[in-house]
């Protein structure tokens, strides 16, 4: 089973390497154009990726599908593993999409310019998937050995989806996080952009390029008062660290709701990952539209609530329904968000009409 391992996170790095090293090699500022074609090609690999699922564990290839599945007691088919891997896939893109609201305004905070916004992506999300695949690991080892940890995730995922439906997190202030606090008492960190650099070296003559071509070079007091040689952070290294700060708090909420639909590693790490890899085109696609969406955040706690009920009641959803209730409630998933957002668009038609009315 480990080559299986091998060439998906191989498959995985080299469409990192195409995306990073070919696609956007040059540093520009993507277009919502271009962020939609990208969210088109992402959004065909992660479901298309649903078909090699199907043959893969009906076939039992690389030992996939012969193992029993701890929330539900069953070994995967074809059919089951793609109901679980679909739904897994749904239900973490659709938190993602919550992400981008953070990734705005992180992004607004540190005024970070448009052109180098997609290299914090990119090595944020490439970070992001280390860390869930090292948390994807540690929860199904605990799960393996004890099976009610699954119902302190089911308690966990109620009360944040009661959090967000009813606590406002919309304006909080990065200065006053833990991680960007420390970071500036252990490294300096200059007082402007350097252009694509999260790194800078006092006295080099890089340090004083400016983010804007053309722009005048005004000295940065930091790197004046920094000794030669020395190592300084720019505001794009902070913007980094808090988009990987961001994800790992959203990591918590959304590795239980994938361990909810299933505990099989292959389905939860793959479903994750496509989910993430469509992230940075989603944000350059969403990220002017995201307060349009007032309903979305609505939506996204019911499926929060109604995944970590589902957890809870998994046996008897299991006796009712049978052995693919994995479809139902990827059905009801996708009809909560659904109605978000159609009933965002309602309102925000609304508003623009009593705008021009008057």
């Amino acid at each position: 089973m480990m080559w299986i391992w091998i060439a998906f996170i191989a498959f995985v790095l080299l469409m990192l390497a195409l995306d990073l090293g070919v696609f956007h090699r040059k540093a520009h500022v993507v277009s919502v154009k271009e962020a939609l074609a990208w969210s088109a090609v992402w959004l065909s690999m992660g479901l298309s990726f649903s078909v090699f699922v199907y043959f893969a564990y009906g076939s039992q290839w690389f030992g996939l599908g012969t193992l029993v599945d701890a929330v539900d007691g069953l070994t995967n088919s074809g059919a089951t593993a793609t109901e679980k891997y679909l739904t897994g896939y749904v239900v973490e893109k659709s938190l993602s999409v919550d992400n981008i609201f953070v990734i705005a305004m992180i992004f607004g905070f540190f005024a970070v310019p448009p052109l180098y916004q997609h290299r914090v992506l990119f090595w944020g999300i490439l970070g992001a998937l280390f860390l869930r695949g090292v948390m994807i690991a540690v929860g199904a080892q605990l799960i393996s050995e004890f099976h009610w940890v699954l119902y302190l995730f089911a308690v966990f995922l109620i009360l944040t989806a009661i959090k967000m439906l009813f606590l406002k997190t919309d304006h909080t202030d990065p200065n006053k996080n833990v991680v960007v606090r420390l970071t500036r008492r252990l490294f300096p960190v200059t007082a402007r952009f350097h252009g694509e650099h999260f790194v800078v070296r006092a006295g080099a003559p890089a340090s004083y390029e400016s983010e804007t071509p053309g722009a005048p070079m005004v000295p940065d007091e930091v790197v004046d008062k920094a000794r030669p040689g020395t190592l300084l952070l720019t505001p794009l290294a902070l913007a980094l660290i808090m988009v990987e700060t961001t994800d790992l708090i959203f990591a918590v909420d959304s590795i239980p709701a994938i361990f909810a639909i299933t505990a099989d590693p292959f389905l939860v790490f793959t479903s994750n990952v496509f989910a993430i890899l469509g992230l940075r085109s989603l944000y350059f696609a969403l990220a002017g539209m995201v307060q349009k969406f007032r309903y979305l955040k609505v939506s996204l706690a019911l499926v929060l609530l109604v995944v970590g009920v589902k957890m809870l009641l998994a046996e008897w959803l299991k006796l009712a329904l049978g052995k693919h209730f994995n479809l139902y409630l990827l059905a009801v998933i996708l009809s909560i968000l659904a109605v978000g957002v159609a009933a965002s668009i309602l309102a925000e038609r609304r508003r623009m009409s009593r705008l021009t009315s008057r």
